[in-house]
């Protein structure tokens, strides 16, 4: 039994036990809050024991599953997955905290089967994170859709059969791609080594050494699958609608840490076993990743739904993360690494507070708010920050991840990098033109008439029924917090996540110049 192991196996029973709890919503948000807390706090030990300058896996452990296909149950975590288990372990139970605040869940509809999903979810993306058997990766990279169709289709918006549909098959169709180039890895190792294997650091000795043309096709059958997980644009227009329907803290894991696993699988799986591939077809993807960023700056900007503005600012991002990981650029694919911890928490705690704001006023229309900085100026306040996080101000956690990227990227790509460079501008013009149609002028629009009930407080009669709309309170303050206090830490003391991710980016960047 290894720390990967535990840190699957704990949220996995946390679900087999909400399963069981279906008819008390109560007991069903204890044991799931439970959990959770405690994946965290493994968690920790877990990130102490990683030595970042010992072997590129560690914590590894491996059982045979198909002895005779060469398939084994193996984990193990370098310093980009650690980052990446480590935040899906702090968002899970930001998300459980969240529910009944956050999240109504449909009528009929039970807490335990909501979190129980959630702890699968979670349970399922550690795995895919860790995995480091290529079969495994897939399977796991396959099954891991389901909790999530479940989640969009089952508890999201008026259109949640169409998106959660859509997301569906999209990153099924990439998975199946993916597996025929997984079968033609397996295929090079068996004519070579005498039998096949889908271990991963095998393969990454044995097809960095095929004919380019070999390596190109397969290169393409991975990059596929990761570029419509990431998204890339074209392949993006499933996020749009799956983020727009999903319940807000279902999207605070679809956008946060599911999206990630396509740079992940860019930085582990495409540079190191297909390094000629990826050199040649480099600038293919940067022309991708810049259109990536204008087109979704632009869009954002445009976004009548701050569920939606959500989707097309993280299109934007991971036009800047492919960006510094295609430069091949040491500090650009080191910027590009922590982007991805850094997105989550400043894109987190945005969709997080946007949740609040919907929670109020019973909309995400944009035009249906204004002012409400004058009856929520917490609330306010801590939207102004995970906006100013997002756009990448200095001080923030997500100012150093762009930097490296830029700083990185103009020394070999300055075209792309200038061009994306807009992409800083609009940031702060969407942002900030969000913020203040929302809470700055007065006090108007569908889901904020007039100023009552004492200070501090509004009336929205959204759904027919008035309410009283107050400032944050202690449940929500105590959600927001650790995303507060990681997004402020991280912006003036990054050392620990960029000491924990460079030595990997090192051997990475070093396979892939290594290759013919």
């Amino acid at each position: 039994m290894t720390w990967l192991l535990i840190l699957i196996l704990v949220p996995l029973a946390g679900s087999l036990v909400l399963a069981f709890l279906k008819g008390n919503d109560r007991a069903a948000v204890l044991a799931a809050l439970g959990f959770s807390i405690l994946e965290f706090l493994l968690v920790i030990p877990f990130w102490l024991s990683y030595s970042p300058s010992g072997a590129r896996l560690q914590m590894t452990s491996s059982f045979d599953w198909i002895p005779s296909f060469g398939v084994h149950i193996a984990f193990g975590t370098d310093g980009i997955s650690l980052i990446m288990i480590a935040v899906i372990a702090l968002l899970v139970p930001i998300v459980v905290g969240g529910l009944g605040t956050l999240d109504k869940l449909p009528p009929g509809r039970s807490a335990g089967g909501f979190l129980s999903l959630i702890l699968l979810q979670e349970a399922l993306t550690i795995g895919v994170f860790a995995a480091t058997d290529v079969f495994l990766f897939y399977v796991l990279f396959e099954i891991m859709l389901i909790p999530m169709y479940f989640l969009i289709g089952g508890y999201g918006g008026a259109n949640r059969q169409y998106a959660a549909v859509k997301f569906f098959l999209y990153s099924f169709l990439g998975g199946l791609i993916m597996l025929a180039s997984a079968i033609g890895a397996y295929s090079l190792a068996a004519d070579k080594l005498g039998k096949g294997t889908f271990d991963w650091a095998t393969l990454v000795t044995v097809v960095r050494d095929a004919p380019l043309s070999t390596q190109i096709w397969l290169f393409l059958g991975f990059f596929l699958a990761f570029a419509i997980k990431a998204p890339l644009v074209p392949f993006h227009t499933w996020l749009p609608d799956a983020a727009g329907e999903a319940p807000i803290g279902v999207a605070v894991l679809l956008v946060g840490v599911l999206d990630k696993v396509g740079t992940f699988g860019f930085l582990r799986y495409c540079l190191p076993m297909f390094p000629d591939a990826s050199r040649t077809l480099a600038p293919l993807v940067l022309v991708l990743s810049v259109i990536g960023v204008l087109y979704g700056s632009i869009l954002a900007a445009g976004q009548r739904d701050m569920k939606r503005f959500i989707a097309y600012v993280s299109i934007a991002h991971f036009g800047f993360i492919s960006l510094g990981i295609f430069a091949f650029n040491e500090q650009a694919m080191v910027g590009s690494a922590t982007y991805m911890l850094n997105h989550s928490l400043a894109t987190g705690m945005l969709i997080v507070v946007i949740g609040l704001v919907i929670a109020r006023g019973g909309s995400s229309r944009i035009s249906d708010y204004g002012g409400m900085a004058k009856v929520t100026p917490l609330l306010a306040g801590l939207f102004l920050l995970a906006g100013l996080s997002t756009l990448s101000l200095p001080g923030t956690n997500s100012f150093v991840s762009e930097f490296l990227v830029l700083i990185g990227s103009f020394v070999d790509q300055p075209v792309y990098t200038i061009l994306a460079t807009v992409g800083m501008v609009l940031a702060a013009a969407y942002v900030l033109w969000l913020y203040q149609r929302v809470f700055q002028g007065p006090v108007r629009g569908d889901a904020l008439v007039g100023v009552g009930g004492g200070p501090g407080t509004a009336i929205a009669p959204e759904l027919g029924a008035k309410k009283a709309i107050t400032d944050l309170n202690g449940r929500e303050i105590a959600i927001l917090a650790p995303l507060v206090v990681l997004i402020l830490v991280l912006g003036f003391y990054p050392k620990p996540v960029l000491d924990t991710v460079t030595p990997t980016v090192q051997q990475t960047l070093s396979a892939v110049q290594g290759g013919k």
